[in-house]
């Protein structure tokens, strides 16, 4: 048990860490690819079905802002992890001139993660505003007269909305863990 408790706390070697940074960085660039899609597509269908002639629809549209402003944070993180595996592969290389020094890998997850937490408190607020809009939206009438006034139901897109949101949230919480790991990693001493 304490042998295994050092092998875990001890520095890692230079091939420990390609390949688990390697594998990472795949992990890392489907979840980003996969949540990012769908996400983006719920957005999509959000954007181009939505009225914006309802009463909350400027509340509304500042999630959406948010929303998008946070997906080119996803799509920034899919190309990042791209970028870790280039530099995993760099790091295998048995040409150790060709390495990347430990101060360019620290920058590279330095600015995942700086990345990745912008994209959690974007899609933070996103989800939060959404999440009180459409609540709002439920809340300010009752249910038999939105039989009579369409606007004031809270609709499917509404919903969609949130569920978009949280699977940013999703994508942007798995990029920062995977960034801050690989981090906290490399930087023992």
């Amino acid at each position: 048990m304490q042998d295994n408790l050092r092998s875990r706390t001890s520095v890692p070697s230079k091939q420990e860490f390609a390949n688990r940074f390697r594998l990472l960085a795949r992990i890392s660039y489907w979840i980003h690819l996969f949540l990012g899609a769908v996400s983006g597509i719920i957005l999509l269908l959000t954007i181009f079905s939505r009225s914006f002639s309802e009463t909350n629809s400027a509340v509304i549209g500042l999630s959406l802002f948010f929303s998008l402003c946070s997906i080119v944070c996803v799509g920034f993180r899919v190309y990042w992890a791209l970028r870790y595996s280039r530099l995993a592969k760099r790091l295998q290389n048995p040409n150790p001139s060709l390495h990347p020094k430990r101060q360019e890998i620290v920058r590279v997850l330095r600015i995942g993660l700086i990345v990745s937490l912008a994209g959690l408190l974007l899609a933070f607020l996103a989800s939060e505003i959404s999440t009180v809009a459409t609540l709002a939206k439920a809340v300010a009438k009752p249910q038999s007269v939105a039989v009579y006034e369409r606007e004031k139901v809270v609709r499917t897109l509404d919903l969609l909305l949130i569920f978009a949101n949280v699977n940013i949230l999703g994508a942007h919480f798995f990029g920062s863990v995977s960034s801050f790991v690989m981090f906290d990693w490399i930087t023992k001493e």
